[in-house]
């Protein structure tokens, strides 16, 4: 299994993210950011390789498009022990994404807060995180996956303990709670919308 030497990170939920970025960055492992996370992070003293750079295409839409590239998904998705999928990615230019970390919009919290409105809980609704973890969990051999902040101080202790990989086993429970994430996650939004629907 190819040890994680590239990590691709973008949070809503900022605890403890300096700590486990600094932690992997003297690693020597790469660290790959968009808007507020990597501002955070260079403020902090981590370099991080804005993903716009990594793409050749800037963030757009009011933030709606930054992760939604061939880039970004076929680094995830690329099965490294098929020879197919390492020869096209080499042919488009894609590299490599080994860890994922991401949290998604804050959908729950918003839409609890007094008075919000109905396109402030649409801008909300997360749509390159979950089809990010998605991507990665659906092929967690290659690509570790992390929603969830305590989790990081296990994921470094057993990076560490592996020499910067992690176990099938640890890859697999990460996996696993992507989807009960994402899932719990769609649930949310279409309770709201369903209620909002009532409601008109």
């Amino acid at each position: 299994m190819p040890k994680i030497k590239r990590v691709l990170i973008s949070v809503s939920n900022k605890k403890g993210i300096v700590e486990f970025a600094k932690a992997i960055h003297s690693m020597g492992i790469e660290i790959l950011s968009t808007g507020g996370t990597a501002k955070i992070l260079r403020e902090s003293g981590i370099p991080v390789k804005d993903v716009s750079e990594h793409t050749g295409f800037p963030e757009m839409l009011d933030g709606r498009v930054k992760t939604l590239h061939p880039k970004i998904h076929g680094g995830l998705l690329a099965r490294r022990n098929n020879p197919k999928d390492v020869e096209e990615i080499k042919k488009y230019g894609i590299d490599t994404i080994d860890m994922v970390v991401v949290n998604l919009y804050p959908f729950e919290e918003t839409i609890s807060r007094q008075g919000v409105t109905f396109a402030e809980a649409i801008e909300n609704i997360d749509i390159g995180g979950p089809a990010m973890i998605r991507s990665a969990s659906k092929n967690f051999q290659d690509v570790a996956v992390i929603v969830d902040p305590s989790d990081y101080e296990r994921i470094f202790e057993e990076m560490k303990d592996m020499h910067s990989d992690l176990s099938y086993k640890t890859r697999f429970e990460l996996a696993k709670k992507v989807f009960r994430h994402t899932s719990r996650y769609d649930t949310i939004i279409a309770d709201y919308l369903i209620k909002v629907t009532e409601e008109d």
